[in-house]
């Protein structure tokens, strides 16, 4: 025996990466399948515990409905369509508001992000024009625009632009230099720079923006059809209010509630499959 292989350590079994790996993936995926199952173990619990609370008597069914009389209401909506056409007024505004602010977050956006001169004419007027509540424009608006549907629109549509604009110029302004100047020495012009390093650098941003952006729509519209309408779920609970119908005022909060949680889903599987280069968690 020579003297390296005498001197040298024992020589320990390791077993195939091949099949762990594999394992592993399969796990993950697995994973990723159940997650959305597992959000709405929570919500479902929580029901379960709002029934219980108030067939027990620890809450009073006059100060909130159980969901037992909410779910009635909802069949005697459904039954005479009074629902169906609520909600699709309610999506429809909240549809024209939402592109309507998307627009002219991503506009306004991209030319602050890129361009200097954009970054002192546009930036400061629309942080001064963040900082006041946009609820408090209400009356100006109905001044301007009536009481029809334009001031509803339009108070959505505010309320989507900012944290779409602000997370999309935090997202161009905060990409790696290092990357940058790779691009540059990969002889990507401006241009080529812009499309194939900052907006992809920025994305993760501009959808957490978006995510933010959805859940102040349906926020704003909660507000907006307040201003005297005539159709939609706002409609819907204000005449709940009217009639003491606290089953149909639950009713409404409870759609809005779920018609956020499943927009914020969709966008979540929009950032699941944009930014699947990511590693997956």
């Amino acid at each position: 025996m020579s003297y390296s292989s005498r001197h040298l350590p024992p020589q320990r079994h390791r077993p195939p990466a091949g099949p762990t790996a594999a394992a592993s993936t399969k796990k993950s995926f697995q994973w990723r399948k159940l997650r959305p199952l597992l959000r709405l173990v929570s919500p479902i619990a929580l029901l379960v515990a709002w029934q219980i609370a108030s067939t027990s008597g620890l809450i009073s069914e006059q100060k909130l409905a159980p969901p037992s009389k909410v779910w009635s209401a909802a069949r005697e909506l459904w039954a005479d369509h009074s629902l169906q056409d609520a909600l699709g007024v309610s999506l429809q505004r909240v549809g024209i508001g939402l592109a309507l602010g998307v627009s002219v977050a991503l506009i306004l956006g991209l030319l602050v992000g890129f361009f200097t001169v954009a970054e002192f004419a546009i930036d400061p007027p629309l942080q001064m024009l963040r900082t006041v509540p946009f609820l408090g424009l209400i009356p100006l608006f109905v001044v301007w625009f009536g009481i029809g549907e334009e001031p509803k629109v339009l108070m959505v549509a505010l309320g989507v632009l900012f944290p779409l604009y602000l997370n999309l110029v935090s997202g161009i302004k905060g990409v790696d230099p290092k990357l940058i100047e790779a691009g540059r020495s990969l002889g990507l012009g401006r241009f080529g720079q812009a499309v194939a390093v900052v907006l992809p650098g920025s994305l993760p941003s501009a959808l957490t923006g978006f995510r933010l952006s959805l859940g102040v729509a349906w926020l704003s519209l909660i507000v907006a059809e307040q201003i005297n309408a005539d159709a939609g779920i706002g409609y819907l609970v204000m005449n709940a209010r009217t009639y003491f119908r606290n089953d149909i005022i639950v009713l409404g909060l409870v759609i809005y509630a779920l018609l956020g949680l499943i927009t914020d889903s969709l966008v979540r599987g929009l950032e699941a499959y944009l930014l699947r280069w990511r590693v997956a968690r």
